[in-house]
């Protein structure tokens, strides 16, 4: 293959600068939606959990049904991409989400946890098939050596829907349900458990409408191509090398996979944590203004990453991240009342800059391979399907106890900053797609 076009050459293939970075502004909007939809989910689990009576592992389940699509679609969404192109893809991604989205209005009229169940696999699905477009466009469309800080900076639009959502849930699935106005461990009616399902039916019409709407615009956007040529050239030259031979990818795809069990398993159990009488105190619809932090600090984290990353080496900042992280879920495992819950909020700071960070350090100097390494590192965000670990873990010994779990998920993403992540390999450290963008 031949050697990667310089920017200016790329910018005459693919577009102007200008062009580029209409296309990021975008993207973020992309990056926004999945992160808002995402979180609609943490506000959702402690409502159904109280509406089908579950408990704790049933709970976390359905946030694995939703993890698990990311492991299902990552390949036949790289498939699919391959096909009918970025755009295209893109705007299937949103449709396949409005339709899951459209699906949980029936759901909550039966109500039937296994719909419910179906409706967030297939948002999920969709939700797959855009990070396996964005994520790796963003990572490649520029410089490598700002690769980080760029990803960086649209994920913390991502955390912008995130820290909106419990915003969103609270006000429109929690303070209008019985179950969100009531102190933990209330028993509800069987006519306050229908009326609670039923009031998820106007948020996701809402939502549902929304993805239709960017799905259109989308369409009718101009979006930049990535260089059919280049992605042909690529298919050859990858048979010259191996994606084994890459320890920075080798061990970033564990790093990912670990990194969401604890993500995701402080967002889903985390209304229920400030809400317990000997933490908070407080109803599920007051937790939700507490998550709003939780995800706000993430979207000030990576904001401030992405400045920090234009001066500081990315694994620095990364090491220190996941230091930072592993004390505080200590001390939310030790302690109790406000020093507990305020601990548990402060993670999500540390964790602001690790999935977009690792990301990109995984697929530092791929070459023709970036796109098969860039696949892989999405299918491992189906470790977030292992949070219902942690819901046993709660089960048997205890809430509290079960953050133990993600403390040690920070040590392995301390242990791949500081030597995981060191590129090795015989690819050239060339960027297959970004320089045709």
């Amino acid at each position: 293959m031949a050697p990667a076009p310089t920017t200016s050459a790329a910018r005459s293939e693919g577009g102007s600068a200008v062009t580029q970075k209409s296309a990021l502004t975008l993207l973020a909007s992309l990056f926004f939606m999945w992160g808002f939809i995402t979180v609609i989910n943490n506000t959702l689990l402690p409502h159904l959990r109280s509406v089908f009576d579950l408990n704790y592992t049933q709970t976390t389940l359905i946030e694995s049904t939703w993890f698990i699509a990311y492991f299902f679609a990552s390949l036949p969404s790289a498939k699919l991409i391959e096909k009918i192109g970025y755009k295209r893809a893109m705007v299937t991604g949103l449709l396949i989400m409005a339709l899951g989205a459209l699906l949980m209005i029936p759901a909550a009229r039966i109500p039937s946890y296994g719909v419910v169940l179906t409706a967030l696999f297939i948002i999920a699905s969709g939700i797959t098939l855009l990070q396996v477009a964005a994520n790796p466009y963003v990572a490649v469309i520029g410089p490598p050596e700002t690769a980080s800080s760029r990803l960086n900076l649209v994920q913390a639009f991502n955390s912008m829907g995130t820290t909106l959502a419990p915003l969103f849930g609270g006000w429109l699935i929690l303070s209008r349900s019985a179950s969100g106005n009531s102190q933990a461990g209330a028993v509800l009616t069987p006519a306050q458990r229908l009326a609670d399902a039923q009031s998820v039916q106007l948020p996701y019409l809402i939502v549902a409408l929304v993805l239709v709407g960017l799905a259109v615009v989308i369409a009718f956007y101009k979006l930049p191509e990535l260089g059919l040529a280049a992605q042909r050239a690529g298919a050859e030259e990858r048979k010259k090398h191996s994606l084994w031979r890459h320890r920075n990818l080798v061990l970033g795809v564990p790093a990912i996979f670990i990194y969401l069990i604890a993500e995701i398993g402080v967002s889903n159990l985390f209304i229920n944590f400030i809400s317990a009488p000997e933490i908070g105190g407080v109803t599920h619809a007051q937790a939700s203004r507490y998550l709003f932090l939780l995800w706000g600090g993430m979207m000030v984290g990576r904001f401030v990453g992405s400045q920090l990353m234009r001066k500081v080496a990315a694994e620095k900042i990364l090491a220190i991240a996941s230091l930072l992280a592993f004390i505080v879920m200590i001390v939310t495992v030790l302690a109790h009342g406000p020093l507990a819950m305020w601990s548990l909020i402060a993670v999500g700071l540390f964790h602001s800059i690790m999935f977009p960070t690792i990301f990109t350090l995984g697929i530092k100097n791929l070459g023709p391979l970036t796109e098969e390494g860039s696949g892989l590192l999405v299918m491992a965000i189906a470790g977030g399907a292992l949070v219902v670990v942690q819901g046993q873990i709660a089960d048997a010994y205890g809430l509290q106890v079960s953050f133990l779990l993600t403390a040690v998920c920070e040590l392995y993403v301390l242990f791949y900053a500081l030597w995981g992540c060191k590129p090795t390999g015989d690819a050239p450290a060339t960027d297959k797609v970004g320089d045709t963008a």
